[in-house]
């Protein structure tokens, strides 16, 4: 019975974290430009592909004002970070963090 009632708190508290995490997310805000990224040079020697991810901070007017990488290959970080940092979104009551996924094809 002790067991059970673990299991349940620790669902209970799952839920919560993930609830949370949501709430936490980008509010999809549209995208108006957008600057795909060149391909590096030494990426494509190596036929280097793959995923970066990225966190961009965009103002209230929809500049991107910061980008943080997340994860991915940092061969292509940087031309992903170049990317995001001219796009432009729709404009917002405030300041958002969109998640973004970049794909890198050799």
């Amino acid at each position: 019975m002790r067991v059970r009632s673990l299991v349940a708190l620790f669902l209970c508290f799952l839920a919560l974290c993930f609830f949370a995490l949501s709430q936490q997310s980008s509010d999809g805000r549209k995208l108006v430009k957008k600057t795909d990224p060149d391909y590096p040079a030494i990426a494509r020697k190596m036929n280097l592909g793959g995923t970066v991810k990225v966190v961009a901070v965009v103002s209230p007017e929809g500049a991107v004002k910061k980008v943080e990488p997340v994860g991915g290959s940092p061969v292509l970080i940087q031309a992903a970070e170049d990317a995001v940092a001219k796009w432009k979104f729709s404009p917002a009551e405030s300041e958002s963090r969109e998640v973004i996924e970049l794909h890198f094809n050799p």
